[in-house]
């Protein structure tokens, strides 16, 4: 068994821990499935209307509850695509 000294580390050993690798950024054609959720809600002309009504909910607020599940499937196919590149 090794000593360590009042630092923690072995003599003679480096003190320094390793460099971190840089990530950088991943620009594959299927990460633009998250701005899908991102257009659909971000401009109000979209769906700022009571009419279609569904079950007497105004059009404005089923159509923000139906990007929930929308968004919740692209992130999850954008992960399940990409989680092999971490």
């Amino acid at each position: 068994m090794s000593e360590l000294d009042s630092s923690g580390h072995t003599p003679g050993g480096t003190s320094e821990p390793p460099a971190p690798q840089r990530r950088g950024l991943n620009y594959r054609p299927i990460n633009w499935l998250l701005v899908v959720p991102l257009i659909g809600t971000l401009f109000p002309a979209f769906f700022n209307f009571r009419s279609p009504s569904i079950g007497g909910m105004p059009f404005f607020y089923w159509y923000q509850l139906a990007w929930v599940p929308v968004g919740v499937v692209c992130t999850l196919v954008v992960y399940r695509s990409t989680r092999g590149e971490r």
